[in-house]
């Protein structure tokens, strides 16, 4: 079988390999180590190759590459083209493949990685339903969070890097609850919010099954000086720790950068590493490698040592030529690229070699757009070139070295201005060209890689070619970088310091770096500040930086300030779709649903299709309890996309609203058969399972959703309510304690764990978790509610009415909340408020039975008996107010009615039925069996048997028991318990056979505590 023929690469690479002379000594020592095994002493695992520009670090990285692959090691080279970790690790995995080495589980995660980031991106630019609080009225969700996610792209996401899960604000800890009820597990949430802590152990159980089988792994990573600030970190946790897992010690790591090793951390491990600082060629090795290539005259080799300064790449370069005319000699102020291409004999090659320059990367098509020679040969000069010291690869392309390229320019630049700028004036063209057509069928190009690259060369080359737009062109796109994240920011401004170093156009290279400075911070804020303050930006480029920017607060949950910058956005451009989208979220965070809906309105009236916009539309609709909107655009969303799956859970959630239960679970179905673990979707069915009456269903849904999601705070609080419900309360403190290990700032966990203290009459416990609640969410009904209902129960009646009114300011369209307020202003005596409540609270949709019971009570006590008689539609109202009456007859009639349902109250109306009618000996049998039946365990509430042990006492003329009872009411009970006890105190003190004397006292008492109470919380 014949074999196979080398590839172009190959031979490029041999070629240069056997021209490789010096550096003797690094290449003995990196040999050696491969002889050496792992377990002795004098093995390093670790090379730092160190030097200025020039030194020839990448020659040496390569050709220890050759040396590691000859003793059959494999081995994989990383530079500055990987921007991040993970594309680090894919670089890795890519070029073992090449090797015939997949690792395959390693690439499955990568793509699942790049999947799940997409998905974040949608789920943070799409306002899908998000997770509510603990209950329907509950108004702080888990919600996105955290500065430094990146700012959201127009059309795209927040998502341009990985976030260390460790430094997580309390922004990302509910970011990290969004993202856990949009994925399938907890390691897909741990993927997109820190993928190092997720892909290096795969990366590292791929190595041990790899290096089984070589001898060496030699890991290279080369330009550190730019790789290091995002690879060293991670780089020495692999090799220093078992953070990740074990490391196989057959792995050797090759590290090549301008600067020595961050000594702060890793000086404590010299004795695993060796350092290699490269030095600029010595005479004898710089005359030895000229001598190689046949460069031996001695006043040509005494120029060439003159020239470079023993730089390796200028002496290969030079080398190249094969100079060996001493006419050539004597220009002393020549540099050693003017002498290269003196020495090139080939005027074409001279000329591609200086064509080529000026992009500051090549592959085949700049090539050919750059140079200007037939296409037959193209091919030949194109490999040429990348035969050359100075060309080395960068990806799928090639680019020149620093130290070759900068004379370059700055040699055609001085030679011809014009020439120059109307050669990089073609190259922007060019550029400009295919980036246009890149474009056609791209939704949002900012989102497309080789569409940036290309808009990217455009800007540096529109710059180079001293355009007068070309600094705002540059400028705008700085700006729209920003909105892919502080690293694409990052790559703009480097290229305005390369373009004004190259240009000599100091306005350029200022803002380059002043850009670069101001994203050190954690977000493209300060960057976005500085070129609003002082760009020369057109009105779109503002608008978007505003929207850019707002997006930043957007996620890091400065609301207010996020509003303010999508306004100016808007102000100046009012059709940018993402501006007004943004704005529609932090709307609907702030409450503000229909400045959501009016902000969707617009974008949809751009976009009348789009599921997603209808879908949240929809969603905010019903938010404001406008049901029919609310499906209109659920039905058109699902018509239009009928795999969204937050258009039918919001569908059935509207649906659920509205009474309609088996409506409401086929939608919630639906969502579920789309994505079965759509958490979201399984925590609102579990509420609809719950509004049933199918408890074991509902919380087998939230233990579905608690599997998925274990560390989701909402959910994990959501299943303790539910537990809460069905009295296994040890279970739902269990939960709620797991829920704030989670995230000690979330906010309903501490109220739905304070309302369940509550109903255990724990109320300091409660009333100190509602304060931690309300500290972390002051405008949050909920907790106010339930903070109201425990100080109600302490007797703190100012702060209950303060909460329970600021309550219904926060929820004014909230049935429960007014209830409470209701309740509260009974309970000082408010008698006329408690009644205009009750009517509004019937329209707001609440229990109209409890509503007639309690206006019937409120005429009751206000002493308008024939409305308390003409609204009351129950036996045990029409009894009381009969007995107010003085209607015996009809009282009685009506209590033996009660008693059929009620046996206990409609004892204690017969009671005092009978005694005002005959008298207390007559309704003495009556008065000891109640006393019976009250004094049976947990019969009813302290404050009802103590008001009822008062009037039994009283009938039966027990005078000492009855003061007993008396100070207890008098003391610790609301307001209608005195006035209730007055009345009944009233009846008896007027029946036939009491003490009126002994009982006319205690009644007074009664009667003016009663109104000395209701005139102290007068309104």
């Amino acid at each position: 079988m014949s074999q196979a023929r080398p590839s172009m690469q190959e031979l490029i690479g041999r070629r240069r390999r056997a021209g490789f002379v010096g550096r003797s000594d690094e290449r003995a020592a990196f040999r050696a180590n491969l002889d050496l095994p792992p377990e002795d002493e004098r093995h390093r695992f670790l090379f730092h190759v160190h030097g200025n520009a020039g030194v020839g670090k990448t020659f040496l990285v390569r050709e220890l590459e050759q040396l590691a692959r000859e003793r059959g090691a494999l081995t994989a080279y990383v530079d500055e083209g990987a921007g991040s970790v993970p594309e680090a690790m894919a670089a890795i995995s890519h070029q073992l493949a090449k090797q015939g080495r997949r690792l395959k589980r390693l690439e499955e995660m990568l793509a699942a990685y790049r999947d799940r980031r997409h998905e974040a991106e949608a789920e943070v630019a799409t306002l899908e339903p998000a997770p509510e609080g603990p209950s329907p009225l509950a108004t702080t969700a888990v919600r996105l969070g955290m500065a430094g996610l990146g700012a959201l792209v127009p059309g795209a996401g927040a998502f341009v890097g990985a976030v260390d899960a460790g430094q997580l604000t309390e922004g990302a800890a509910r970011l990290k609850a969004r993202l856990s009820a949009r994925f399938r597990n907890q390691e897909d949430v741990q993927l997109v919010l820190a993928p190092e802590r997720v892909l290096t152990p795969r990366l590292l159980d791929e190595l041990s099954d790899i290096t089984s089988s070589v001898p060496w792994l030699v890991l290279f990573f080369d330009t550190y000086e730019r790789t290091g600030p995002y690879l060293d970190g991670w780089l020495h946790e692999l090799m220093t720790t078992d953070r990740y897992g074990a490391l196989p010690a057959d792995v050797i790591v090759v590290t090549a950068g301008q600067r020595p090793f961050d000594t702060a951390r890793w000086g404590g491990f010299a004795d695993f590493m060796t350092d290699i600082p490269l030095s600029p060629f010595t005479e004898a090795e710089a005359r030895g490698l000229l001598a190689d290539r046949g460069v031996v005259a001695e006043p040509v080799v005494e120029e060439v040592l003159r020239l470079t300064g023993g730089l390796p790449v200028l002496v290969s370069t030079l080398a190249e030529a094969r100079p060996a005319d001493p006419d050539d000699v004597g220009d002393p102020s020549a540099t050693a690229v003017e002498r290269f291409l003196k020495w090139e004999p080939d005027a074409v090659r001279r000329a591609a070699a200086l064509a080529c320059a000026l992009p500051r990367r090549l592959d085949a098509d700049v090539f050919r757009a750059v140079v200007d020679c037939a296409e037959e040969e193209a091919e030949a000069l194109y490999d040429w070139l990348r035969g050359m010291p100075f060309v080395s690869e960068h990806g799928e392309r090639v680019q020149y070295h620093d130290v070759v390229r900068a004379p370059m320019l700055r040699m055609q630049r001085r030679r011809s201005p014009r020439r120059w700028a109307e050669r990089h004036g073609r190259l922007a063209e060019t550029f400009g060209g295919w980036r246009a057509e890149r474009e056609g069928g791209l939704g949002d190009p900012w989102a497309d890689e080789e569409w940036r690259e290309l808009r990217l060369a455009e800007a540096y080359h529109r710059l180079c070619a001293g355009e007068r737009a070309a600094l705002p062109f540059a400028l705008g796109g700085v700006v729209r970088a920003c909105g892919r994240g502080e690293e694409e920011a990052r790559r703009w401004a480097r290229m305005l310091v390369e373009a004004g170093a190259d240009t000599h156009a100091e306005a350029v290279t200022g803002w380059g770096r002043e850009l670069l400075h101001a994203l050190e911070a954690p977000t493209a804020a300060p960057a976005l500040g500085l070129l609003l303050d002082r760009a020369a930006l057109d009105s779109t480029s503002r608008a978007i930086a505003h929207a850019v920017r707002g997006n930043i607060f957007r996620v890091a949950e400065e609301h207010e300030r996020a509003v303010s910058e999508y306004d100016r956005a808007v102000a100046l451009d009012s059709e940018l779709i993402f501006a007004r989208h943004g704005r529609a979220f932090v709307r609907a965070e702030l409450r503000d649903f229909e400045g959501a809906v009016a902000d969707l309105d617009h974008v949809l009236g751009l976009e009348p299709d789009n599921a997603r916009y209808l879908a949240s539309r929809g969603d905010y609709h019903r938010m404001c309890a406008r049901y029919d909107a609310a499906l209109r655009d659920l039905d058109r969303a699902i018509e239009l996309d009928p795999t969204l799956r937050g258009a039918w859970a919001a569908r059935g959630v509207t649906h659920h609203t509205l009474g309609r239960y088996d409506a409401a679970l086929a939608d919630l179905d639906r969502a579920l058969e789309i994505d079965p673990d759509f958490v979201w979707g399984l925590v609102r069915r579990a509420r609809l399972r719950r509004s049933r009456g199918e408890r074991e269903q509902q919380l087998a849904d939230l233990d579905r959703a608690v599997t998925l999601t274990p560390e989701a705070p909402w959910v994990l609080c959501e299943r303790g309510d539910a537990l809460s419900a069905v009295g296994r309360v040890r279970e739902a403190l269990a939960d709620y304690q797991r829920a704030i290990d989670v995230d000690d700032a979330y906010a309903s966990v501490y109220a739905s764990r304070g309302a369940l203290y509550g109903k255990q009459g724990r109320d300091e416990e409660a009333l100190a978790d509602l304060d931690r609640a309300l500290s972390l969410a002051p405008d949050y009904p909920w907790a106010l509610v339930h903070r109201s209902k425990a100080y109600h129960r302490r007797g703190r009646y100012d702060r209950a009415l303060a909460d329970a009114y600021r309550a219904v300011e926060l929820d004014y369209e909230g049935a429960w909340a007014l209830a409470n307020k209701i309740q509260s202003d009974m309970s000082v005596g408010r008698l006329e408020q408690a009644r205009v409540d009750l009517e509004r609270y019937v329209t707001l949709g609440g229990d109209p039975a409890w509503a007639n019971r309690q206006l019937v009570y409120v005429h009751q006590l206000s002493g308008r008996f024939d409305r308390a008689l003409a609204e009351a539609d129950t036996a045990a109202t029409r009894c009381a107010v009969h007995l107010l009456m003085g209607n015996w007859s009809l009282a009685r009639r009506a209590a033996e009615e009660e008693l059929a349902t009620d046996k206990l109250w409609g004892l204690w109306h017969l009671a005092l039925a009978v005694s005002g009618e005959e008298g207390t000996t007559a309704a003495r049998p009556l008065w000891m069996r109640l006393a019976h039946e009250a004094r049976q365990p947990d019969a009813y509430s302290p404050q009802a048997h103590a008001s009822m042990e008062a009037a039994i006492s009283a009938a039966l003329q027990a005078w000492s028991e009855l003061d007993t009872w008396l100070h207890r009411v008098l003391t610790l009970y609301d307001w209608p318990y005195k006035a209730s006890l007055a009345d009944c105190l009233d009846i008896l003190l007027h029946s036939p056979g009491i003490d009126r004397a002994r009982l006319a006292p205690r009644l007074a008492r009664v009667v003016a505590a009663r109104d000395a109470m209701r005139a102290r919380y007068a309104e």
